[in-house]
Order: structure tokens, then C-alpha cells, then sequence
């Protein structure tokens, strides 16, 4: 391929050393540069790209994508203002615009983008489609699937996904799309047919400098959208519902407390944890992505959770978009047992254990929430504090638990730090563990605190009894914490079935 045939895609500004070159593809990293490719200078927090193009060049490098002219290399050199954005752009054009042959589907959240984009993809496969799916847990092509490193891939990497699905012949792609991917320009050449936005809460701060600027960064996925486009937003969100009069694509609306939503939930059950209800669609919906018809029919779900019913309407409205059949909607619902540590009940015999990633001060009302609707004794938490977050959302996650703990009846809270089993990037601060403990002092909750995992997980287990609810809470410093009280049954109860037991690890990626 020749450079010209793509440069087309770029807002050049000057050119140096411009002459005729064949290319073989393009590099982000110095490190992957192959012959013939054309390296792209990108800016990063911790690192500028034009440091290592001489090592680019030296690799193989054919030309360059540049903020700023480099003198002392004589390769063909494209001055442009944005070289990430930049990257998006010449990705998709590489990739010959992979998006635009296929339903692209981006759902963004705080809470559930996992969740809904594993529901939604159900639902298509239920259907008989060959699908893809890229998000935090895996990247799946077809029957192929690998790990996820980033919840969404930058720019090139996702074009090359998105081009080897085409090649594969699929036909629908469900991906999930994070704030950073948003402020960062990765998804900025994707052509999305169906965006969502299902939630925003504190989180990310860090990476956003302010929660405005979390939500405007957020809220670019249902803002860019086009008119030939569809939205789906969620009325019991004040942020998503706000967002109705800010796109020009066609907007269609979940809820399940709002009364003026296109698609409601009603007739909630959720006393066994998992929940049935009505999905109520009061009209015919007319979209450009396809037609929503009226009526009413009874989904059971197979994850449980007050969340996984938010989840479920915003991936059942994607499934109708894309031709479902209430049939295969109730199947794929009914039989889609969830995604790991969201909301996962991973033993539920005397008493349950249910596995939840407790990440921000949302995800924990939505938790709790969810645990107040459901028929049990009494509820043991045991809680990892999160780590390398800062004291601000530490204290909002402390302050969302001492809220549910009188309707709860909790009075006390099984804390770790999980020294052992978390990476450097996870530890917690000693300022971090002291507004926990703080925030509990002041609301009377008693703290029975663990430096490791195994100690927290092993108290909580030693105080459950029949009919109770072990809650294991936690971001990344829980993420071993199933495997530990799986382990931990084993040896309480020998005569359990192991091979059951242990069931819920078999597909695990993170903690195994």
C-alpha cells in the first residue's frame, strides 16, 4: 500500500522529507516497529513517542506522524496537531473502515458496561449471529476469545480487531467503551450504529482531574453520534436522561422507576436475588438502526441483582434494535448466568456467598440495594478497601456503606488490605485505610481489619450461618477472594461436592 492512498485520512499541517513510500503498516510502539511500517509520535502521560522514533527508524520505519519536526531523521515526516487522534484515524483508514461493515455497538457506563455488553452479545448469539466482543474481560472473535489488557484498546490495535472480525464475517460487534478511551481518542474513527449510556458515578477521578470532566468525557460517546444513529439512555440516571437533548441520534429510553421510559421494567420480583419482571414497551419505536415494536413479555434473568435488570433492559432494547425475537430474548436472558465478580453468587447452599467488584460509590448502592430486596438472615461483608484511588473515593465508598448499614442490620465489617494480593499499582495508602476507618468510627460500625485476604475471607466464612449472605466486596483486592473461600469450604465441608464447588473458577481470568 502506498502512504498517499491513507494520508487522505489526516489533517496534515506540513510535510518534510515528503517523497513516495510503500508501507506495510503502522506502530504506536518503537518497540513492535516492523519494516516498512509508519510510526506514529504519540504524546503519552509517562511518555513521548518522539523520543523513540530514531529507534523506529532504525527498526524499519518508512515515515512519521509528528507533533513537532524531527531535523536529525531524513524519513518522510507529516506535521499534525493531535498525533493520537491522529492514529485513529489513519487506523481506520489502514483497516479500510472495519466499523462501517458491521452493527458497531458501544456501551459506556461507571457500573455494568461488562455486564451489558455480555448480555447483549448473548441475545445476538441466541439469535444464530456470529458476533464480536471487546471489553474488559475479553476480546472475542467469533469462537476465538482472548484476554483483554485495556477495557477498550487504543486506536490501532481496536481497528485490527474490528478487521479481522470483517474478515471472519461478522456482521454485529458489542464493545465496551471506557471514559479513558473517550478522552484519549481510541474510539474517535469507529462508526457506532447503537451507543448506550447506562450510568455515571464517581470514578476515574485521577485519570480526569475532575468528575466534570469525567462526564463530559463520558458523555462524548452519546454526543458524537450522528442522526442516522441510535442512543439508548437510562431516565433513572440524571446524567444519561440530561444527554437526550444533546445528540442528534434518535434516542430510546430505559427505566425502571421512571414512568415515562420507551422500554420500562414492572412487576419486579428480586426476593430470590435473581429477578423476574414485565418489560413494558408502551408504542412501536421506529429508529434508523431498526424497530422496536409495542407490547409486553416476561423476562426471568439468570444473573442476579438489582443492577443486572438495568443491564439486561439496556441489552434487550440492542437486542430488539437488531431483529430478536421476544423467544430469543427470554432464552438468552434466562440462561445467561453473568459475568465474573459482578454481582456472582458463587455458592448458595446453607448460606450464599455472592462475589461483587464494589468499585465506586454507585456499584455499592446498587449492591446493597439489590441485597435490601432479597430474602436472607443476616448479611456478613467482608470488604477489601481500594487501593491507589485516593482518599476522596475511599470515603465516598465508606460513606455509601455506613448509609445501607441500618437497613441492613450491619453493624460490623470484616476489612483487608490485601497486602499480599495486590500489584504495586493497588496498594492501599495508610490515608486511604484511615478514612475508611474513619467514616465507619463515626457511623458505629465496628471494623474487624486483616492485612492479608485469606484472614478477612476466612473470619467471614467462620461467622456465617444458615440462611445468611457472605458478601465479598472488593476491587482488585478481592479479586483472589473467591478462590479462598471456595478453598476454605473445601476444608470446612469435606463431603461437599468439589467439583461443583469449585465450578464458578473454571473460567475465571482475574484471581485464579
Amino acid at each position: 500500500m502506498k502512504l498517499t492512498e491513507i494520508l487522505s485520512a489526516l489533517d496534515v499541517v506540513d510535510v518534510k522529507n515528503e517523497q513516495a513510500v510503500d508501507i506495510t503498516g503502522l506502530a504506536y510502539n518503537s518497540r513492535k516497529v516492523e519494516p516498512g511500517n509508519v510510526f506514529v509520535c504519540i504524546r503519552g502521560v509517562k511518555a513521548d513517542g518522539h523520543k523513540f522514533a530514531p529507534s523506529a527508524v532504525e527498526a524499519g520505519a518508512v515515515a512519521l506522524i509528528v507533533e513537532e519536526f524531527l531535523t536529525e531523521l531524513a524519513v518522510p515526516q507529516y506535521l499534525v496537531k493531535d498525533a493520537r487522534s491522529s492514529l485513529a484515524a489513519l487506523a481506520d483508514a489502514y483497516f479500510d473502515h472495519p466499523t462501517q461493515k458491521m452493527k458497531t455497538i458501544g456501551i459506556t457506563a461507571t457500573n455494568g458496561k461488562t455486564s451489558t455488553s455480555f448480555m447483549a452479545n448473548a441475545i445476538l448469539e441466541e439469535q444464530g449471529l456470529k458476533t464480536g466482543l471487546i471489553g474488559t474481560v475479553v476480546v472475542k472473535i467469533g469462537d476465538k476469545a482472548e484476554p483483554s489488557e485495556l477495557t477498550t484498546p487504543e486506536s490501532l490495535d481496536l481497528q485490527r480487531y474490528f478487521s479481522e472480525m470483517v474478515d471472519a464475517d461478522i456482521q454485529h460487534v458489542v464493545m465496551e467503551v471506557s471514559s479513558s478511551a473517550l478522552e484519549l481518542d481510541r474510539v474517535g474513527s469507529v462508526d457506532f450504529d447503537i451507543v448506550t449510556f447506562n450510568n455515571i458515578s464517581r470514578e476515574h477521578i485521577d485519570l480526569h482531574s475532575s468528575f466534570e470532566n469525567y462526564v463530559m468525557h463520558k458523555s462524548k460517546l452519546v454526543t458524537r453520534a450522528g442522526a442516522d444513529k441510535v442512543a439508548i439512555l437510562n431516565l433513572d440516571d440524571a446524567y444519561s436522561a440530561a444527554l437526550q437533548d444533546q445528540t442528534e441520534a434518535q434516542v430510546v429510553t430505559i427505566g425502571v422507576e421512571s414512568e415515562e421510559a420507551d422500554i420500562r421494567c414492572t412487576n419486579l420480583d428480586l426476593s430470590t436475588g435473581r429477578a423476574t419482571f414485565t418489560v413494558a414497551i408502551a408504542r412501536t419505536i421506529e429508529t434508523p438502526q431498526g424497530t422496536i415494536p409495542q407490547g409486553d413479555f416476561t423476562v426471568t434473568l439468570g444473573t442476579p441483582g438489582y443492577h443486572s435488570v438495568y443491564n439486561s433492559l439496556v441489552a434487550i432494547a440492542i437486542g430488539l434494535l437488531c431483529d430478536a425475537s421476544v423467544e430469543t430474548i427470554q432464552r438468552a436472558m434466562e440462561n445467561f448466568t453473568g459475568v465474573e465478580r459482578r454481582f456472582e453468587m458463587i455458592f448458595e447452599e446453607s448460606f450464599k456467598i455472592i462475589d461483587d467488584h464494589f468499585a465506586n460509590s454507585g456499584n455499592i448502592d446498587i449492591t446493597l440495594g439489590t441485597l435490601e430486596k432479597m430474602d436472607y438472615r443476616n448479611l456478613k461483608l467482608v470488604y477489601a478497601i481500594r487501593g491507589d484511588r485516593g482518599v476522596t473515593v475511599n470515603r465516598e465508598n465508606a460513606e455509601a456503606i455506613a448509609r445501607w448499614a441500618p437497613k441492613l442490620g450491619l453493624t460490623e465489617v470484616i476489612a483487608t488490605i490485601s497486602k499480599s494480593h495486590v500489584t504495586a499499582k493497588d496498594v492501599v495508602a495508610e490515608e486511604e485505610k484511615a478514612v475508611f476507618l474513619e467514616v465507619m468510627e463515626a457511623a458505629g460500625i465496628q471494623v474487624h481489619l486483616h492485612e492479608e485476604l485469606p484472614d478477612a475471607v476466612k473470619e467471614g466464612l467462620s461467622r456465617a450461618e444458615e440462611q445468611d449472605v457472605v458478601l465479598l466486596a472488593g476491587c482488585q483486592g478481592m479479586d483472589y477472594g473467591a478462590k479462598f473461600a471456595l478453598e476454605q469450604l473445601a476444608d470446612m465441608q469435606p463431603t461437599l461436592d468439589r467439583e461443583k464447588l469449585f465450578k464458578p473458577l473454571a473460567t475465571r481470568v482475574a484471581g485464579v
